[in-house]
């Protein structure tokens, strides 16, 4: 049935906008919503933990992923969450100018959250059930590319003609229009998925709420009867734990004042340092980690992808002590980093596919293995900016390279088993 999936369709006429579509409402929601809320006033401390608060979804989706084994196809799933998807973030551009805006919006980016966590479930199903192993490891550099090219139009482009609205219409106004981009380019998606993706498989034998339920706790039992589990988890959280740190303070960094310690950038010119530099840095990062890994191994690449998705963070440490007027030097750093971020990260979601999903709950286990790795993710990321507040710019992105120190631990000792790549 793959083999005729893989002839029907081939991936790279659907793999690129999967996860583009997946990519857009995630970056939305976790990154540019960062620069909004600065741009809207609120401190650094509550915009790291609100925005991250709202992630949760992504942490909670294996316990609706059964659910999913009950209806229809995977590919029904994937083009009802971007049609739900864009009409959300139309109804969000409608909540900004709203008296108490903050908690509409945020209602909003929950439910934004909710149903693209949905979305990740089964477009990771199609994936995972149209792809061999050896064409998931082919794919999976243009599957983080693209995911990533979202990067590039949300935090780019979008946040540019965002920082260029703000001095013409207004700041809430401009915010709007970029909320609503985010809902057009979804539907967009939607229409055309409805030809080109893959079925990625129909309705398993789940046919009511219990049988989802008694699937639920078979998928937990089964994921935690998986040999080496355990070391797998450990594995999947510590890779991202320093990451998580940099991911809300970052964009806070550029943007606050250099009184205070930052780079003083304005909203555009993170659009430009993002969408020209970083974004298109981790696309050919992210392409060369996934045919690097095809070449040697997972197993051979772990260490050295570790290596390469960390030391890089060093940039911003260099940044925040140097304080650079030259822009030229910010988007260098900015491409370096990026460029090992897309190189290294092929490897955690390997892992997760080849070592951790396989069985015969393989779209519920990734699922929950993508959960985990969220909440590694998460749980630093919502803490970050009280970190940083203690701290200040210069020792926190000290503090964030001591960080990295447990995910080489990990990357070092997680055991491998041999997997078939046919």
């Amino acid at each position: 049935m793959q083999q005729n999936i893989f002839r029907q369709r081939h991936p790279a006429t659907w793999v690129p906008t999967l996860y583009f579509s997946e990519g857009l409402p995630f970056v939305a929601t976790t990154t540019v919503s960062v620069l909004m809320y600065k741009s809207l006033g609120l401190s650094d401390a509550h915009i790291a933990f609100f925005t991250t608060l709202v992630m949760w979804p992504w942490t909670l989706k294996p316990l609706w992923g059964p659910v999913l084994e009950m209806f229809k196809t995977k590919k029904y799933f994937v083009i009802a969450t971007e049609f739900i998807g864009g009409v959300s973030f139309g109804l969000l551009a409608l909540s900004l100018p709203l008296h108490g805006f903050l908690r509409y919006s945020l209602a909003m980016f929950v439910i934004i959250a909710f149903n693209s966590a949905t979305h990740d479930i089964a477009a990771d199903g199609v994936y995972i059930n149209a792809l061999t192993p050896t064409q998931q490891a082919k794919y999976v550099g243009w599957q983080g590319a693209f995911y990533n090219v979202a990067k590039i139009l949300s935090q780019g482009v979008l946040v540019y003609i965002a920082g260029k609205l703000e001095l013409t219409i207004g700041i809430t106004e401009a915010w709007m229009v970029v909320m609503g981009l985010f809902g057009a380019i979804l539907i967009l998606m939607g229409l055309y998925h409805l030809k080109m993706l893959p079925s990625g498989g129909a309705a398993t034998n789940v046919k009511n709420f219990r049988e989802a339920f008694d699937t639920f706790w078979q998928v937990l039992k089964t994921f935690f009867q998986k040999e080496n589990v355990l070391w797998g988890i450990a594995f999947i959280i510590l890779f991202r734990t320093a990451e998580g740190q940099l991911a809300k303070i970052v964009p806070l960094f550029m943007r606050a004042t250099r009184d205070a310690g930052g780079l003083g950038l304005q909203t555009s010119d993170i659009g430009i340092a993002y969408g020209i530099f970083g974004s298109a840095a981790f696309v050919l990062g992210s392409i060369a980690g996934g045919y690097f890994v095809a070449k040697r191994g997972l197993k051979n690449s772990i260490l050295i992808l570790c290596v390469v998705f960390n030391v890089p963070d060093a940039v911003y440490a260099y940044l925040a002590f140097t304080v650079p007027e030259n822009f030229a030097i910010v988007c260098g750093a900015i491409t370096i980093e990026w460029f090992g971020y897309g190189f290294g990260f092929v490897g955690v979601i390997l892992f997760m596919m080849q070592q951790i999903a396989p069985g015969k709950y393989k779209m519920a286990h990734y699922a929950f293995a993508t959960a985990i790795m969220n909440l590694g993710f998460m749980i630093p990321s919502m803490i970050s900016g009280y970190i940083s507040d203690f701290l200040g710019y210069k020792h926190f992105f000290l503090w964030v390279m001591v960080a990295t120190i447990p995910s080489f631990l990990a990357a070092w000792l997680v055991p491998f088993k041999e997997i078939d790549t046919d």
